[in-house]
């Protein structure tokens, strides 16, 4: 049962808006953590997924600033504004995992195995759902569109660090290098409906961790 959305004029929107800044700070503080440590990684063990996924992050980045922007002042135009900004967020992180994924596949080389890219990869499937959990309950009590689809970005974090894991293990123990660029090009089609969905304006509702 979704929350109650509640009104603009009354100070529990005050505070919502308050935890719904809170959250963004918490999801710019981890992507950019992770988008350090996955290009940091990915350069030293010469992988192109975990490069690729650092490279996810820095949008991640953006995204969460984008609804900062958005949570400065209730409006319908902002609103808007903030809700097509994510959906480009989105068409964005498409082109880039289609180039990254299409090159790895045209390169035929494998990564070194990096069990610290493993144990990176496994922290941030943990995360990430617990951060898009936080950040729906907060778009609900405001009737936010645009933070509802911000949520949906931390999903597809999620989702490609549970491929970027996969990967990772099966390059490291069956040396499968192709497992992570195909898996990548599989979520295209879901990540392109997200960016459709938020340019349009229209609530995304797709299944969520």
């Amino acid at each position: 049962m979704p929350n109650a959305v509640i009104s603009a004029a009354g100070p529990d929107h005050v505070l919502c808006t308050r935890a719904g800044r809170r959250v963004e700070y918490l999801s710019i503080a981890w992507t950019s953590l992770e988008a350090v440590i996955g290009i940091t990684i990915g350069v030293l063990a010469g992988s192109v997924a975990l490069i690729g996924f650092g490279a996810d992050s820095v949008i991640e980045v953006a995204s969460s600033c984008v609804l900062l922007w958005r949570l400065a002042a209730s409006s319908d135009e902002r609103e808007k504004r903030a809700q097509r900004l994510v959906g480009a967020c989105f068409f964005a992180l498409a082109a880039y995992i289609a180039i990254d994924a299409s090159v790895d596949l045209l390169k035929h080389e494998a990564p070194k195995a990096t069990y610290l890219g493993m144990i990176y990869a496994a922290a941030c499937v943990i995360v990430m759902p617990g951060l898009a959990r936080a950040k729906r309950r907060v778009a609900a009590q405001l009737g936010s569109d645009a933070l509802h689809a911000d949520s949906h970005q931390s999903d597809i974090c999620a989702y490609l660090s549970v491929i970027l894991l996969a990967g990772l293990a099966l390059n490291a123990l069956l040396g499968w290098w192709w497992a992570d660029p195909v898996a990548a090009l599989g979520m295209l089609p879901i990540i392109v409906r997200e960016g459709v969905a938020g340019l349009r304006g229209q609530t995304c509702l797709h299944a969520h961790f």
